[in-house]
């Protein structure tokens, strides 16, 4: 019998660690005042009910769930533009505190869903007070217009179970194009938003400067 809270412990400690590294990824870019292709990061530990879930799918014994089972640490990287997501990934490869196991491209190679996004699935090294432990997590990076498509159908996976009436389909289908084209063409403009958003961070700091003085 799994006792859950510990075999969870190490993914948790974890996914705490990834976010704080991975977030201090984006701090640094902000520090040179440089476009940062981080938006934001999230993570979580995955339930054990979508565990066993899962495992059952999947058909993976349970004790094998370390080896085999590659999201129970779960974490997410926002960008703005699709062109950022390139450069995260190679940002993650440069990286000596983890090793790349594995990297999926649903963008260029999208699901017959629709569903795009970028993973890479990493062996990450846990300090506990029993040595060393390496698990595998998984980061997903993509953009907000991808997030917002892919936790929609994530919701209405769970009600229909994956078997969507075909109403449904097309029209999530034809909303994955609609949020992929909205990237196309927000990056067509890349240049301009940057700008705008460095002139939006100037004057904002300048009227914090300004109120204090006052």
């Amino acid at each position: 019998m799994i006792q859950w809270e510990h075999f969870l412990a190490p993914y948790k400690q974890a996914v705490d660690e990834l976010k704080i590294k991975l977030k201090g990824m984006r701090s640094q870019f902000e520090l040179e005042h440089d476009h940062s292709p981080i938006e934001f990061v999230t993570g979580r530990v995955k339930p054990v009910a979508s565990i066993l879930d899962k495992a059952q799918q999947k058909k993976i014994p349970l004790d094998r769930l370390a080896t085999e089972m590659q999201d129970i640490a779960g974490l997410r990287m926002m960008c703005q533009f699709v062109d950022d997501i390139e450069t995260v990934v190679e940002l993650l490869r440069l990286r000596n505190d983890l090793r790349i196991v594995e990297e999926r491209n649903y963008i260029s190679h999208k699901k017959p869903s629709g569903y795009r996004s970028y993973h890479v699935v990493i062996e990450y090294p846990v300090q506990t007070i029993h040595g060393e432990q390496r698990i595998l997590a998984e980061i997903q990076i993509r953009t907000l217009a991808m997030n917002f498509w892919a936790t929609i159908e994530h919701s209405l996976n769970y009600k229909y179970k994956g078997q969507f009436p075909e109403e449904i389909n097309k029209r999530l289908q034809g909303a994955a194009e609609a949020a992929f084209r909205l990237d196309e063409e927000m990056s067509k403009i890349k240049d301009e938003i940057q700008e705008a958003q460095v002139y939006f961070t100037k004057n904002k700091e300048t009227s914090k400067k300004m109120k204090k003085k006052e």
